[in-house]
């Protein structure tokens, strides 16, 4: 593998495995953020909420089919984490509660989200496993490595299904050409058989 292609490869996936966002939150309404995740990858995220009296901001994450996966209510600073069981869209929403005796302010709400490799703990594994320093890094090195192979690997899988999905619509197209291409000379033979009958029975042609 080309050199340039690998580091290119490597700020890549470190730079889409990290996420920070930062917005207003208006009283008594949500904001979600989807993402598309493979199976068994370590999700993240550490929230922020700015203080406002009276008014109540709540999380939840789930999957498309409506499974909560973490879920907290009254939140000000903290962290989630989760691990996906398969590929899968996935949000998380912030909801905001205020009373009716408020009248309610923007909250700001920052969020930073980190998956699969830069989810991990590794400072944390290399004491429990009581790792060197050097060992920790290489361990990374080799999280890391597999990674971008996944990534490759979906990167193919997706080319496969587009190409699929193009030749297949190639197809189609052709074959609904022909079919009009058909039904148009069928109707243009019948448009001139029948103003023949219709020019004899006038007898304006024999």
């Amino acid at each position: 593998m080309d050199l340039n292609l690998l580091i290119f490869s490597i700020v890549a996936i470190l730079a889409t495995n990290v996420c920070s966002i930062m917005w207003n939150l208006h009283p008594n309404t949500q904001k979600c953020l989807k993402e598309e995740l493979q199976s068994n990858v370590l999700v993240t995220g550490d929230y922020e909420v700015s203080d406002a009296p009276g008014q109540k901001v709540d999380y939840i994450v789930k999957d498309s089919v409506g499974h909560i996966l973490s879920q907290k209510d009254d939140i000000s600073k903290g962290k989630f984490s989760f691990v996906t069981e398969t590929y899968d869209t996935f949000e998380v929403c912030f909801i905001s509660r205020v009373s009716q005796q408020h009248r309610g302010i923007s909250q700001e709400v920052s969020l930073v989200t980190k998956r699969g490799v830069e989810a991990k703990n590794y400072e944390g594994l290399g004491e429990a496993a009581k790792l060197k320093p050097l060992e920790v890094e290489l361990k990374r090195l080799e999280d890391l490595s597999d990674a971008i192979v996944q990534d490759f690997s979906t990167m193919r899988k997706r080319e496969e299904e587009m190409r699929d999905t193009n030749e297949s619509t190639n197809s189609r197209v052709l074959y609904f050409s022909i079919f009009s291409m058909c039904c148009l000379l069928g109707l243009a033979t019948w448009q001139v058989l029948y103003l023949r009958r219709f020019f004899k029975a006038k007898k304006l042609i024999e």
